[in-house]
């Protein structure tokens, strides 16, 4: 195994907002504009004319992202933006990804790895809107919901204390299951007794919320609410406390309810979707290969939904790996 990788950490193509894809790095204003209209179904023809000249020619797609290498097909998002200085795509600096303009691809020389986009985009982060039992999760935003809401509360932490939570939410709207966290002023361990029953929506799922438990510091920072201020202290937070992480309760130590109100709609705390990135290599050194698997864990039972062939994309073991076996090729001669 080379990685695995949580796809609810990273921004989703099809639901990040235009702010949040400004964030990203390295990405411009144009290719902001061409996936915000590649992806929407109300502008069919925007940019037609100009894909029509493209070699091959094609056109607007004007529907969802499929993969995320779909990308190479958005106009302006060129290798240099999509990949940056990790041509290989194995999340680490190579030896020819910090010698300048040695060789490709063109790097700064700061000993650094510069990701493209790649490294912080999905189409697959989706969790299902069901409790353990099966039957749908509360919608916290509804206040049709009130009522079976305070059934759960009742149950879970007793009368009295339902009264009190249902009493401090008052009549207000609540656009989030993190903002229904701090309106109702629940301590985490009563939160932690009620998070996996609550939703913000009626559907029967959610896509592109992002794990505040799992993301870059990067992707953080393109959540309103949250932005660059604030996603570092996050990111301390977690590395010092991993106990914490049980729910997204927490976040109420670094954020305020500003803040988190405005964050709220894009959090979550649960991932259903993973990245396996494994890489083989023969006996003897003489084989190599290496493929990219998402699994679906919504279903319960791990499913593949989709895999790729990244060998061609070269070595993916660092240089370290690569001259153990040349000593031990030499060794055995």
């Amino acid at each position: 195994m080379f990685g695995l990788g949580d796809e609810a950490s990273k921004l989703n193509l099809n639901t990040a907002t235009r702010s949040m894809l400004e964030g990203l790095p390295g990405i411009t204003p144009e290719v902001v504009d061409a996936i915000m209209s590649w992806r929407s179904r109300n502008q069919a023809d925007f940019g037609d004319s100009t894909y029509s000249r493209l070699d091959p020619p094609r056109t607007n797609k004007a529907g969802p992202f499929e993969s995320v290498d779909e990308l190479r097909l958005v106009y302006g998002a060129t290798l240099d933006v999509i990949l940056g200085e990790d041509t290989n795509r194995n999340g680490v600096m190579d030896e020819n990804e910090n010698d300048g303009d040695e060789s490709a691809p063109r790097d700064n020389l700061d000993g650094l790895i510069q990701p493209g986009l790649l490294e912080y985009v999905t189409v697959y982060s989706r969790q299902p809107n069901t409790r353990a039992d099966g039957s749908r999760r509360i919608n916290v935003t509804d206040q049709q919901r009130r009522p079976q809401l305070t059934r759960l509360l009742e149950e879970r932490l007793g009368g009295q204390r339902a009264a009190q939570i249902m009493a401090a939410l008052g009549p207000g709207e609540l656009r989030s299951v993190a903002e229904f966290m701090v309106a109702s002023r629940m301590t985490p361990e009563e939160f932690a007794q009620v998070r996996a029953d609550l939703s913000a929506s009626n559907s029967s799922s959610v896509q592109g919320l992002i794990n505040i438990n799992t993301a870059s510091e990067t992707v953080l920072a393109c959540i309103p609410g949250i932005g660059i201020e604030n996603a570092s202290a996050l990111v301390a937070y977690r590395l010092t406390n991993p106990d914490a992480l049980t729910s997204m309760a927490w976040i109420m130590q670094i954020l305020n309810r500003g803040d988190i109100t405005r964050a709220g709609p894009y959090l979550t705390d649960q991932s259903y979707q993973f990245c396996a990135d494994v890489v083989a290599v023969g006996r003897g050194g003489r084989g190599y290969c290496r493929t990219r698997t998402i699994f679906d864990m919504t279903r319960g039972t791990p499913r593949i939904v989709f895999q790729q062939d990244l060998t061609a994309y070269g070595w993916a073991l660092g240089a370290y790996v690569r001259q153990w076996r040349r000593d031990a090729k030499e060794n055995r001669t």
